[in-house]
């Protein structure tokens, strides 16, 4: 297969896992005009045009990890005329409700010439993970030196557009998939043996390598585990200032982790509603004691067993179905008393 062949089978693949396809993302202008959308949507805000140049000189940074910071945090932001706005870029309360859209050949100009991106996948209108690709018969690692190349050449797209807030970079081959944190240059470079480090390969619970790129996309890009990945399994070590990816048996345990915790809590909920009912059983029963106490007279209702109380206005009430004690003290077929009629209820 061709690289462009690989390219439109993982954006096929994407578009069946419910990511937007946007063809018209292209350049700085429609990546910008895409995310004021986004934004303002988010935000229930309508900003003018000098409001949002201000915004994007605000948040475009060269610094990895603090955009990363503002990516994942509610920021200030100060409008014409005066009054604050506070913002977030995603819906940071819940990851899965955002936008998910999926662009390719992105063009970027630097200082000296120009960049174009593979794949980008974007969260409401923000780019967080670029895939490059690679055809069969070329090593992943030359896509990861690519990038590399990429983020050294001055006036790059990863210093002064909204690719500032990358957070991953996955590489293939379609039969070799990996990943990578972005970091700030320090932390970003080959060593010695040429290795990135640290790079890794997705694997599943009995710690099988996920390769493929269709089940790498299967295991890792559905929208809903994407988003747990950038909020829940990347590491901001504030120490040194650099982003860490949590290796997949990391994942597969806080996964777990997760769910436990999960069942705890819905555990602790039932019992605590079990207790409640039982208060609430418990109050009624000593409520209606109170009550037998306060009038000695009252009878508690037992059912439909026992005598009726005489009627006052002097009406016999013959015998129930059932049985019971005749009113007046008249046996059954006896004479009513005088002055008194026979009704039956």
């Amino acid at each position: 297969m061709t690289e462009q062949q690989i390219e439109d089978a993982l954006i096929e693949k994407l578009v069946d896992l419910k990511y937007s396809y946007r063809p018209d993302i292209r350049d700085r202008a429609t990546l910008e005009r895409n995310f004021r959308e986004k934004f303002e949507g988010l935000n229930r805000v309508r900003l003018t045009d000098a409001e949002f140049a201000r915004l994007l000189g605000e948040i475009i940074t060269p610094d990895v990890f603090t955009a990363a910071k503002t990516l994942r945090n509610i920021n200030s932001f100060s409008r014409d005329d005066g009054t604050p706005l506070n913002y977030t870029l995603v819906n940071i309360k819940d990851w899965c409700k955002n936008d998910f859209e999926v662009s390719h050949q992105l063009r970027i100009n630097t200082d000296y010439g120009h960049h174009r991106y593979d794949v980008i996948l974007l969260v409401n209108g923000v780019p967080c993970v670029q895939i490059e690709l690679k055809t069969l018969g070329v090593n992943p690692r030359r896509a990861m030196e690519q990038i590399v190349e990429y983020k050294g050449d001055p006036g790059n797209g990863y210093t002064k557009t909204l690719l500032c807030f990358m957070q991953l970079f996955i590489v293939s081959n379609r039969d070799r998939t990996y990943y990578f944190a972005n970091n700030n240059a320090r932390h970003f470079a080959f060593n010695a043996d040429e290795r990135f480090l640290p790079v890794y390969e997705f694997a599943d619970e009995a710690n099988k390598k996920i390769t493929h790129l269709d089940d790498f996309a299967e295991s890792f890009l559905k929208k809903c585990d994407l988003a747990r990945t950038i909020s829940r399994y990347m590491v901001l070590v504030v120490s040194e200032q650099k982003l860490m990816s949590m290796r997949p048996y990391q994942v597969l345990c806080r996964a777990a982790f997760g769910e436990v915790h999960r069942r705890g809590q819905r555990q602790r909920l039932h019992l605590a509603h079990h207790r409640q009912r039982q208060d609430a059983d418990l109050l009624q029963g000593r409520h209606a004691l109170e009550r037998k106490r306060a009038h000695p007279q009252m009878r508690l209702r037992r059912g439909p067993q026992g005598p009726r109380p005489p009627d006052p206005r002097g009406v016999h009430i013959g015998p129930r179905r059932h049985g019971g004690v005749p009113a007046h003290g008249r046996p059954p077929g006896g004479p009513l008393p005088e002055g008194a009629r026979e009704v039956h209820r």
